[in-house]
């Protein structure tokens, strides 16, 4: 019969120390999982354009199905004007104008965040729908409004028909940016 021989390495008391106090630093440090955010309403830091906001919290939230035109130089600026063939200095007064009228919708009012399928984008921003404490549906007022297009990009595609349709009534009664003020 064959004995069993068990083999334990013997370990440096430092190395001990060491693994023992980054195992007690783990449990006692351990990243906190996301606060939740559904249902709640909360007060807006910072507008930074016509489609991205702050909360107080600190996340930055992208709205889903819209897309204001550019107030900075950036690449997807460079972008918008081949595409569009507009001038850049068109564009970004245009994004100035979708950004003060966002600011003027927000005022002092707390929003609520709804979600689609995908909870953030591939910068790490939010992606929702927001609503006002008075249950304006933001995302909806903006490009109702003729101050943004519609943006699809699936699976966040809750609202595509209407925000399509919406835009093209913007358009069609001059609202907004297209009103050629």
């Amino acid at each position: 019969m064959r004995e069993r021989v068990t083999w334990i390495p013997s370990l440096n008391p430092l190395i001990f120390s060491a693994v023992l106090f980054l195992l007690i630093a783990l449990l006692v440090f351990k990243p906190q999982a996301e606060k939740p955010i559904d249902g709640k309403f909360f007060k807006v830091s910072y507008i930074y354009d016509g489609d991205t906001i702050r909360l107080e919290t600190g996340e930055k939230v992208r709205f889903i199905g819209i897309d204001a035109p550019e107030m900075h130089e950036s690449e997807k600026l460079f972008r918008d004007a081949r595409k569009s063939g507009q001038d850049i200095e068109v564009i970004k007064a245009m994004g100035r104008r979708a950004r003060e009228f966002v600011v003027a919708l927000f005022g002092d009012k707390k929003v609520r965040l709804e979600f689609d399928i995908e909870k953030r984008d591939k910068y790490g921003r939010l992606l929702a729908y927001l609503y006002l404490e008075d249950g304006t549906f933001v995302n909806k007022e903006i490009i109702a409004s003729g101050f943004a297009y519609p943006l699809t990009i699936p699976p966040n595609v809750a609202h595509t028909d209407e925000f399509k349709a919406l835009f093209k009534e913007a358009r069609a009664k001059r609202l907004g940016l297209w009103s050629g003020q």
